[in-house]
């Protein structure tokens, strides 16, 4: 039996209308000198812009070899090959930055299933390793978090959610640990293909299991936040910001915060409010600091769209097909689908 979330665009809008409101609502109560905002831009130094740009690629780059990093200890030989990874990492920064929800993670697996042999269960495996990946990044967040707490004027309703979001994380990692560390066969009181979903997604966690190679996927991420770190610094320069470089850090973190639940493409609004009010206590004008956000919001789309449409078309796929994703999603089709596509199916022998 089938159970299919509300597809209805009725219900979705229903679902995603408080938010908008609410974010309506603190854009009007703190909402900006909209003519400022645009003033702003007219005295943007765009060389700062194109090192911005150059650091926000290294960090996909980066962060891209921390994925295929988990990647190859999920999966059997032949492992993917670099440029297949990273392309599909690509198409996943399309996804995310263009459609609501986190439809890219799904979108990357679809990519890289399609370059893997069949029947070995990859794509639950994939999508293991997508969590095992994102589970990561909280590593170099909590090591921004403890540099930003010790040095940066942290609004109290900023440490609020940020001390909230990362023991969410924290909980996740050390289930996605526990979990790696169970024996194969451990679903025994499970059956079917709940049974061989459950296995194969717990193989996606198999890095945690390689202490060396979960410490190169971890320093990846590092370096990867490090950069992006240093892009979000060197906008504030474009913009003519000359906070130090831990009110950098305190709006990368509120920005990752801010995208957590992309309920519309790039939260837009929400994000440059959670970026603007932290910069107030620096000096940063409100609107300069909302200018300053929707230009970095600006840089790191132009970074997840210009490179994912390239390797979109290098695939030869279409955005079509990441709305398909999407409604895949949205379908949530059953276990024993989900399972089938990627399980070998018994061959009819012949007689003699």
């Amino acid at each position: 039996m089938k159970v299919r979330l509300p597809a209805s665009s009725w219900v979705r809008a229903a679902l995603v209308l408080p938010f908008l409101v609410a974010t309506v609502v603190l854009l009007w109560w703190r909402g900006p000198d909209w003519g400022t905002v645009i003033d702003a831009f007219t005295f943007v130094h765009w060389w700062w812009i194109v090192v911005a740009l150059g650091l926000n690629l290294l960090s996909v780059l980066v962060r891209a070899m921390a994925w295929r990093t988990v990647v190859n200890q999920a999966l059997p030989d032949p492992h993917p090959l670099f440029p297949q990874v990273f392309s599909a990492f690509a198409v996943g920064l399309l996804a995310n930055a263009v459609l609501p929800g986190r439809i890219g993670e799904l979108a990357r697996v679809a990519v890289l299933t399609r370059k893997q042999p069949r029947g070995r269960g990859d794509t639950a495996r994939l999508v293991g390793t997508v969590v095992a990946h994102r589970l990561f990044d909280l590593i170099p967040a909590v090591l921004l978090l403890a540099y930003v707490l010790l040095t940066a004027r942290v609004p109290r309703w900023a440490i609020v959610s940020l001390v909230l979001v990362t023991a969410v994380g924290a909980v996740l990692f050390v289930f996605a640990l526990a979990s790696a560390r169970l024996k194969p066969g451990s679903a025994q009181g499970v059956v079917g293909p709940v049974r061989r979903l459950w296995e194969m997604g717990r193989q996606g966690l198999e890095v945690m299991n390689a202490p060396l190679a979960a410490v190169v996927a971890a320093l990846y991420q590092c370096v990867g936040w490090f950069f992006q770190l240093l892009a979000v610094y060197v906008a504030m320069r474009a913009f003519g910001i000359h906070a130090p470089l831990h009110a950098a850090g305190l709006v990368l973190l509120l920005m990752n915060v801010a995208t957590i639940f992309p309920l519309w493409p790039g939260n837009i609004g929400l994000l440059q409010a959670a970026v603007a009010l932290p910069l107030v206590s620096y000096g940063v004008a409100y609107a300069r600091g909302f200018a300053y956000g929707l230009g970095l919001q600006v840089l790191e789309m132009s970074v997840g769209v210009g490179v994912g449409l390239l390797f979109l078309a290098r695939e030869g796929l279409s955005f079509a097909m990441l709305k398909g994703i999407q409604e895949e999603g949205e379908a949530s089709p059953s276990l024993e689908e989900t399972v089938e596509d990627d399980v070998p199916r018994p061959r009819a022998r012949m007689p003699g």
